[in-house]
């Protein structure tokens, strides 16, 4: 809801003129606060994506080494797909152990017995596809390569300042019309803007994805769809008579 706020600073040039005070500053008009928001849609053209590969062993050694094999595989994928070295970035490399647990005792907080039957090594890529037209042979490639973890795509507007600009100027838009529409109300004129600010911004809806070991004959499709990015200005206006 958009609301009319009489400003504490014209308030109190209200008081000081009451009291007769000549040499303190005063502000005539009524000051006005309006919020609005805009928005411009655009179809994504970058696309983040999560890609690793989990093994398991009896042994730790062998489910690292087996691990750093097949993550070497998916590696060599990913630069073969054309995607740049700025845009691969290790985000995680792990190993745990697993246990069985005796099976009346799976929900019992000490769950005494357990054995160690192996260990899970992990390893995980975050990378940028820069053309969303090839994303479907990445995502392949990645399979193929023995990626058996893949989250994603994030979609997003590469270069959203354009966008951006755009629902600046529609949210300027809006809170110029609104205020002309308190002014006329109160039978006043806009006199000028007094401060504008600029809050947060960004694109959604984001579709999201995830696959796991997928066929290996089958390219994966993407719709990427639209992003809509959004701006929202808090303004200041005064009013006179």
């Amino acid at each position: 809801m958009n609301m009319v706020k009489i400003s504490l600073t014209a308030l109190l040039a209200l008081m000081l003129t009451a009291c007769g005070n000549d040499g303190a500053p005063r502000e005539h008009g009524t000051l006005v606060s309006i919020s609005a928001q805009g928005e411009a849609t655009r179809v994504p053209d970058v696309a983040g994506i999560s890609a690793g590969v989990v093994t398991e062993a009896e042994e730790s050694d062998a489910a690292m080494k087996a691990n750093a094999k097949q993550m070497e595989k998916v590696i060599k994928a990913i630069r073969k797909a054309g995607i740049e070295e700025k845009d691969i970035q290790t985000s995680g490399i792990s190993l745990t152990p697993r246990y069985e647990y005796p099976q009346n005792t799976a929900g019992s907080p000490n769950r005494p017995g357990r054995t160690l039957v192996g260990y899970v090594a992990r390893n995980t890529v975050n990378l940028k596809v820069r053309d969303i037209g090839k994303l479907g042979d990445v995502l392949s490639a990645l399979t193929e390569a023995g990626a058996n973890q893949i989250h994603g795509p994030s979609l997003e507007v590469g270069d959203p300042e354009p966008a951006l600009a755009e629902a600046r100027q529609q949210a300027l838009a809006k809170a110029q019309a609104r205020v002309q529409t308190y002014a006329d109300a109160l039978g006043m004129k806009v006199h000028r803007l007094v401060s504008v600010s600029e809050g947060g911004s960004g694109g959604m809806p984001r579709p999201m994805m995830r696959a796991e070991m997928a066929s290996a004959d089958a390219r994966t499709p993407v719709a990427p769809g639209e992003t809509t990015l959004s701006v929202n200005l808090d303004l200041v206006f005064e009013l006179e008579d």
